[in-house]
C-alpha cells in the first residue's frame, strides 16, 4: 500500500502557540494509509458575541465569545460562573464523554474486560473521510476494548464509538438508550443523545451544565481510567494521532477531558484543571475556532483560580451539635462530620454555617448513622452542605426506663 508522510513542523508550531491545526489525523507523526486525507482548516467565522456570565464574585465574570459556558467546582458540584448553562446545544464529540463513561462503567463492573475483542462492522468502519475523526479500525477486523477506549478519548474516533456501541447494545440506537438512561441517573436534565459519536442529528443536544455534571462523574467514578483523558497521543494501526485538547500541551495542571467540533456545534471544549488542591471544570460551547476554545478556557480557568478559594467551615474532629435522643440509655449524642469538608467560595468572603438535625431522634442510634446536616452559606447564598453523623452508639433503654421517659416527655420534661 502506498503511504503518505505527514510533516511534524505544524505540530511543533501548534504546541508552541497553544493551538492545534485541525486535521482528520491530528498531529500525525507516522505514515498513514493512502485513504487518510487531511482536513482543510475551516475559515474562522465571526462567532457568537461575548457573553458575560452570572457569578457571586464582585465585579462579575469574564465575557466569553461562546454560545454557552460554565465553571464548576469539582468537589461540591457548585456552578461558580456560567452563561446560558441550561440551553440544549449540539455537543459534537463531547458526546463521546458519555460513550467512554459507559465503557468505563462496564469495565469496572466486569461486563467488559480490557482484552475483550470488538468487531468492526461495515456501519462502524471509517472510510477515511476528511470530514470526520477516525481511529482507523480495519473493516471486519477486531480491536481490544482498552484500545477502543483510547481511540474514543484521545483520537475521538467515530469508528471506535460506533463499534463499541454495537458491541455493548447490539446497535447504535440501542446504545443511545443506555446513554440517555445514564444521563437521567446523573441528573442531566437538558440532554438527549441520538448517537454515540456526536455527529449532527436534530434531537441530539446537551447543555453546558449537563456536560460539566458528566465530566465530574467521569473524574469521580472512573479514577482508574481518568488518566487516559490526559494522554497526549495514541498510536493504532501504525497511525499516531495527538489529543486535540491544546491545553494538555501548554498547562501542566490540565488533565482532561474532551474536544468537539461540527459546523452546527462550533468548536467546543470540556476541561478539568487542579491547582493547589482545588479542581475546576470548564465547559465552552460553540466558539469560532480551535484557538478560541483554548484561549477562552485558559481565561476562565485563570479567572476561576484567581477569584475562588477553598474554605474549611468546620474541622473534621469538631463536635457540631449535641442533639437529644429519646428512649436511649444516653440522653444525647455528639454530631460530627462524616469526613473532612471544604467549600469553594469567592476569595475573602466569610462562610457561615447552620445545623439541621433530624426531628424526634430516637434510640437506637448506630455509630456513624446520619442524624442531620450542616449547611454553609457565603454572602447569603448556599455554597455546600455535609452530613452529620453520630459520634457514638446510643442503645435503646429498657422498658421500665422507657415508660418513665414517656411520662417525662408527656409532661414536656
Amino acid at each position: 500500500m502506498h503511504l503518505k508522510t505527514f510533516s511534524i513542523l505544524p505540530v511543533a508550531l501548534a504546541i508552541a502557540t497553544g493551538a492545534l491545526a485541525p486535521s482528520s489525523v491530528s498531529f500525525a507523526t507516522t505514515k498513514a494509509p493512502k485513504h487518510v486525507t487531511q482536513k482543510k482548516a475551516p475559515a474562522e467565522a465571526s462567532g457568537p458575541a461575548p457573553v458575560a456570565g452570572e457569578t457571586a464574585v464582585a465585579g462579575g465574570a469574564p465575557a466569553l465569545a461562546a454560545k454557552a459556558w460554565l465553571l464548576m467546582d469539582f468537589d461540591s458540584g457548585e456552578v461558580l460562573a456560567s452563561a446560558n448553562p441550561d440551553e440544549p446545544l449540539p455537543p459534537a464529540s463531547l458526546t463521546k464523554m458519555m460513550t467512554s463513561f459507559l465503557v468505563e462503567q462496564a469495565l469496572r463492573s466486569g461486563k467488559l474486560k480490557k482484552d475483550d475483542l470488538v468487531t468492526v462492522s461495515q456501519n462502524a468502519w471509517c472510510r477515511g473521510s476528511s470530514t470526520e475523526s477516525c481511529m482507523y479500525l480495519p473493516l471486519n477486523g477486531q480491536a481490544t476494548v482498552i484500545d477502543i477506549l483510547r481511540g474514543i478519548i484521545i483520537q475521538s474516533g467515530n469508528d471506535a464509538s460506533k463499534a463499541i456501541a454495537e458491541h455493548m447494545a447490539g446497535s447504535e440506537e440501542g446504545f443511545a438508550k443506555l446513554m440517555n438512561a445514564e444521563a437521567q441517573r446523573l441528573g442531566m436534565k437538558n440532554t438527549h443523545f441520538v448517537n454515540a459519536t456526536g455527529l449532527p442529528a436534530l434531537e441530539h443536544k446537551a447543555s453546558a451544565r449537563d456536560l460539566a455534571i458528566l465530566a465530574r462523574a467521569i473524574i469521580r467514578e472512573s479514577s482508574e481510567y481518568y488518566p487516559i483523558y490526559a494522554e497526549r497521543d495514541f498510536t493504532y494501526n501504525k497511525i499516531k494521532q495527538g489529543n486535540r485538547n491544546a491545553l494538555l500541551y501548554t498547562d501542566p495542571t490540565v488533565d482532561g477531558l474532551k474536544t468537539g467540533h461540527t459546523n452546527d456545534a462550533g468548536f467546543c471544549l470540556v476541561t478539568s484543571s487542579k491547582r493547589n488542591g482545588m479542581r475546576l471544570i470548564t465547559v465552552i460551547l460553540n466558539t469560532n475556532s480551535m484557538q478560541a476554545r483554548a484561549d477562552q478556557t485558559r481565561t476562565l480557568l485563570g479567572w476561576g483560580f484567581s477569584n475562588f478559594e477553598k474554605a474549611t467551615p468546620i474541622q473534621a474532629n469538631a463536635v457540631v451539635a449535641t442533639p437529644k435522643v429519646s428512649f436511649g440509655k444516653a440522653d444525647t449524642v455528639a454530631a460530627v462530620l462524616a469526613e473532612p469538608w471544604s467549600v469553594t467560595v469567592p476569595r475573602g468572603q466569610e462562610v457561615k454555617t447552620s445545623v439541621q438535625i433530624k426531628p424526634d431522634l430516637e434510640a437506637p442510634v448506630a455509630k456513624g448513622a446520619v442524624i442531620g446536616k450542616v449547611v454553609a452559606e457565603s454572602n447569603g447564598k448556599p455554597v455546600g452542605e455535609a452530613p452529620l453523623v453520630a459520634q457514638a452508639e446510643v442503645e435503646r433503654s429498657g422498658w421500665l426506663l422507657r415508660i418513665w421517659q414517656h411520662i417525662l416527655k408527656l409532661f414536656g420534661k
